[in-house]
Parts: C-alpha cells; structure tokens; sequence
C-alpha cells in the first residue's frame, strides 16, 4: 500500500499534510485502492498549486421523504409545479421511508410493474419514474447521495407509450357532462371545452390575466414557455361574468386573485380528478380524463372546418405536428374535401359537354 493510504474497515482513507502544514485525514468512500490512491494524487496536487482542497463530508443515508421535502422547495419556481407536485406526493406515499441509498434500476422497473398492474397507463409510470430521476439529479447536486446512485437510478428504462389515444365528446355529451357538474366544476369544464387550455393553465388563471373588455385570457406560464392569448367567446364571457359578479351562494371575493379558487384554502384548486370523475359517472361518460376536453376543443374545431394552424397557435403547440394527430378524430372534413372535388370535376364535364352538344 502507498505512503499515505490506510484502511479502516472495508474503506480507504488518505493521509496528506495541508498548506498550514496540519496532517489531514480523508476517507475515499471506497473499498477500492485504486480510487483512494487517485484522491490522494489530486490532493496533493491541489495542495501544490496553493489551493486548498474542498474536502466532502460523509454523505447523511437521506430517506426519501427528505428529499422530496427539499425537491418541492425548489420546484415552485418550476412553471409545471402543480403537476410535478401531484407526482411527488405520490412518489412518497409509495417510497417514503426508504433510504436513497437503496433506490436501484431493479426498485424502479418493479415499480413500473406495480402501477400498470394498478391500471395505470404506461405514460404515467414514465411521468413518475422521470419525476424520480429529476429527484436524484438534484439530490446528488445538493450532495444529497451519491454519483454511483443515481447511475444505478438512470438505468430503468422509460416504457414504451401510446400517445395515439385521443377521446373527444360529441356536442350534445358535452352538454350532459356540464349539467353533471358540481356547482364550483361547472364553470372549470366550461372554460375547458370553449379553451382548449390545459388544467394547469385554468386552475392557476388569474382576474389579472382576463380582459373581459377586449375578450381575451393572457397565459405567460404556459407548458412550452411562450405567451399565449385564448380568445373569450359569448359562453365563456358569460361564465366569465356571473363568478366575477359573484352569485348568494358564492359571492366574488375580491382579495383572492384566482378566478377559480377552493373556498376553504382560499387558494388555487391543486387538483379536481375526483370531483370530476363524478360528474362523468353521473353523465354516464366513461374512459374520459379532464385532459380530454382539450382533444375534445380541437377535434370540434376541426369538424367544423376550422384551419389547423388556426387550431395549433389556440392549444399553443410549437410544431404542427402535435396539432395535425386531431385531423385524425374528424375524417368527415376529408370526406367534404373530397366532395368538393368532385363537383369541381362533375362541373368540368357538364360545361365540356354542353360545348360539345353545342358543336353538334
């Protein structure tokens, strides 16, 4: 073993004598003797050039709980904060109590098992098991745990998804799902299915960001990170207006800023999956997600003839990509397309033939 180099236990600690001539003991956090005599090199070296060396204290074992602790503290800044917050709390229901140290690929791919197994669908156990990941980045930056840990973690493969499933509402089920809503829901669905907007981009909306003057909603916190501008129709204005007037049973309250808020936290409602999985009971509409009234936005509009550019720069897709799936729900445009072709042609061949008669 090299001068400067000794064992305690099954780990390896580094002897070196520092720029105020003091001796320093270090420990490599390693069995191994190749990287303790590599962090005594280093020290030395830095010891030579005048610097003096940033020595990392033993790692705490962290729980889980810790870290999302630490995690959500950040990620309020975060404009996807609602939603990441959500898989959070669901992160430390399952994993709480366990050390970071004991996360690993194998922990993680069976947990994947466990909530397809639940009936979860492959995109949500890869918007969990991504949240994860994130978590462990930062956890090793915060020196939370360890580089080798969160190389274990980066190893369990994301799912394979279908991200083809687009289920949409038919006008007159989208009057049945409105008169099925609570009283505090009704206005959420309906600015929903006149918007297209996310459920992020409503429950978090603000009086400030609405003109009911020039009629139109101001979204700055949007998904992709751009200024969006939802037009205001006559339906929604007037939903607009009876929760800005207020109403006996729920008068407006001026000092709370959301236009859509919970009357006993008097903030933002942070989630409404409950509630309106009860209102689709009740209108007897089944595998349907509130994201679905935002297929449900596009794919009317494009049923009713409207340009898809039109309908992407609405939802606030960056590419037409995203937006050209909803042509997709609406083959009856393509079948009018073609009808109109075809009495373009039809109208070609009269006129050929009255000329041609004519000649006659």
């Amino acid at each position: 073993m090299a001068r400067g180099i000794y064992k305690r236990g099954n780990v390896y600690w580094i002897r070196y004598v520092g720029l105020d001539g003091r001796v320093i003991r270090e420990s490599s956090h390693s069995g191994k003797l190749k990287e303790a005599g590599d962090l005594l090199i280093g020290r030395r070296n830095e010891i030579k050039e005048g610097k003096e060396p940033e020595i990392k204290k033993r790692i705490v074992n962290y729980t889980f709980n810790e870290l999302a602790e630490q995690y959500l503290r950040w990620a309020e800044r975060q404009r996807s904060f609602q939603s990441k917050k959500y898989f959070i709390n669901q992160l430390v229901r399952d994993f709480g109590l366990i050390p970071l140290r004991q996360f690993s690929s194998m922990l993680l791919e069976q947990y994947q098992t466990e909530r397809l197994q639940k009936g979860n669908k492959p995109a949500t156990a890869n918007r969990l098991i991504a949240t994860i990941k994130h978590m462990f980045t930062k956890a090793t930056e915060w020196d939370m745990v360890e580089e080798g840990i969160l190389k274990r973690i980066r190893k369990a493969k994301l799912l394979e998804e279908n991200n083809r499933r687009l289920r949409f509402l038919s006008i007159e089920e989208c009057r049945t799902l409105i008169n099925a809503c609570d009283s505090h829901l009704r206005p959420i669905v309906i600015t929903a299915l006149n918007t297209g907007m996310r459920k992020s981009e409503i429950l978090n909306v603000v009086w400030d960001r609405i003109d009911l003057k020039h009629g139109f909603i101001f979204l700055d916190q949007t998904k992709n990170g751009e200024r969006r501008e939802i037009p205001i129709n006559a339906t929604l204005r007037e939903t607009f207006l009876e929760l800005f007037q207020g109403t006996k049973e729920r008068p407006r309250r001026i000092d709370i800023p959301f236009a859509f808020y919970n009357p006993i936290t008097e903030r933002a409602y942070e989630d409404i999956q409950r509630q309106f999985a009860t209102a689709c009971r009740r209108a007897k509409i089944s595998n349907f997600h509130f994201h679905d009234l935002r297929h449900t936005f596009a794919s009317q509009l494009v049923m009713a003839g409207v340009d898809l550019t039109a309908i992407k720069e609405l939802l606030g897709h960056k590419t037409l990509t995203m937006t050209l799936r909803y042509s997709h729900l609406a083959p009856s445009h393509k079948v009018k397309a073609v009808d109109i072709l075809d009495s373009v042609l039809n109208a070609k061949s009269s006129v050929q033939l009255l000329h041609s008669e004519a000649g006659q």
